[in-house]
């Protein structure tokens, strides 16, 4: 019997997917769904006629991303690194399309989306990722450059101010923030020259302080999320009402459905503002369980980055990286200005906010993610 049971391997074949990175994003789409839901009902109803024609369209988007994300994830990792330059080339031109008249939409100020009728596209979403998927791919083979010398880093720097300067024209401050934090993580990741890095580092924020008093309603953006009371009926309008959304909300929260925010008081309640709906809905208990779930989440998303960089896979090792880095900064960032410790951005709750392009981004970057654990799995498989 003994030794029956000694020649049985005692090892089993890994997964073939990464079980609780599918169960935390299962669970923020869930949630997001029924919140987004509950934040939108109102001015669906309002504007459609209809409560939930927001959840409608949604829940096609979402299917639509699924479908993309099915396909993206029969693509090898490797072939996102050979298509780095030119997907950055696609984006850079569609980014100069938005701001030629007639093919921009603009809305509340901003020219962001393309496309026709109601089939637009926000560019800045797709410029996200594909500066992540560009910038992993650089760094991979300019490692040495990068490492000792300071022309690779002015090369990549000028790539990213092309696209910062794109971005900035539309305007949009948030997405620029969001692309150049998450490529400075990338850099440290990668292990550039401390020295280089504090350098670029320094003169990012002088030029991002520069950018953000340079405009005047981004200079009253600045000024009033500081104190919001002092102009709680103008500059300081969103700030207030979204504290309140707190305020009310307490410990356990006004009930599922019961927000009196969303009711108009609180602009953009289903997409920028999504997060203090759900801490009025369902009080700090249920704003910290979303915290929880994000945290989570870029700690999968890490451990699979480590994973393949100790595999010998250096692209996937950074480009999972710069994924996580940017769930991460964006999540951080929707949140801090919700509560006020940021300036009014107007960024959206990952995987939980309204947004057809937001969901279908977020699909593709669900699905590189799950490519990249398959790939280091199958990896470790090898070797048993």
């Amino acid at each position: 019997m003994h030794s029956r049971r000694t020649n049985q391997s005692p090892l089993t074949p890994p997964a073939l997917y990464d079980k609780w990175l599918v169960l935390m994003i299962a669970s923020l789409l869930g949630v997001g769904l029924v919140m987004m839901s509950s934040a939108s009902i109102v001015i669906s109803d309002h504007l459609q006629h209809q409560p939930f024609y927001f959840l409608f369209k949604q829940l096609v988007f979402l299917t639509l991303g699924i479908l993309l994300g099915g396909m993206v994830m029969q693509v090898e990792i490797r072939l996102w690194e050979k298509l780095g330059a030119y997907l950055l080339l696609i984006v850079l031109c569609l980014l100069f399309f938005v701001l030629i008249p007639g093919f921009g939409h603009r809305v509340h100020g901003s020219t962001r989306w393309i496309g026709y009728g109601p089939l637009t596209f926000q560019v800045s979403e797709l410029a996200k990722i594909t500066v992540i998927i560009y910038v992993a791919g650089y760094l991979v083979r300019r490692q040495e450059e990068m490492q000792t010398q300071l022309s690779g880093f002015i090369k990549l720097i000028a790539i990213l101010g092309i696209v910062a300067v794109l971005l900035l024209c539309e305007p949009d401050f948030g997405s620029t923030v969001v692309i150049v934090a998450t490529a400075l993580c990338m850099m440290f990741l990668a292990g550039v020259k401390l020295r280089h890095f504090l350098c670029l580092f320094g003169l990012t924020l002088i030029a991002l302080a520069w950018v953000a008093v340079s405009a005047p309603y981004r200079l009253a953006r600045l000024t009033s999320f500081l104190n919001p009371w002092a102009s709680p009926f103008d500059t300081g309008y969103q700030l207030t009402q979204s504290l309140i959304a707190f305020g009310r909300g307490s410990w356990l929260g006004v009930g599922l459905g019961k927000s009196i925010q969303k009711m108009y008081y609180l602009p953009e309640a289903h997409t920028d503002f999504l997060f203090a709906v759900i801490a009025e809905e369902l009080g700090l208990m249920g704003a910290c369980f979303v915290i929880g779930l994000f945290l989570f989440l870029v700690t999968r998303v890490f451990m699979i980055a480590r994973k393949a960089t100790t595999l010998g896979n250096t692209f996937a090792g950074l480009l999972a990286y710069g994924l996580g880095a940017w769930i991460a900064i964006q999540f951080i960032v929707s949140i801090g200005v919700n509560v006020g410790f940021l300036p009014t951005k107007g960024l959206t709750l990952p995987f939980m906010s309204y947004g057809g392009s937001s969901v279908l981004v977020n699909c593709l970057m669900f699905a590189i993610l799950l490519r990249i654990d398959h790939e280091n799995r199958i990896s470790v498989g090898r070797k048993w």
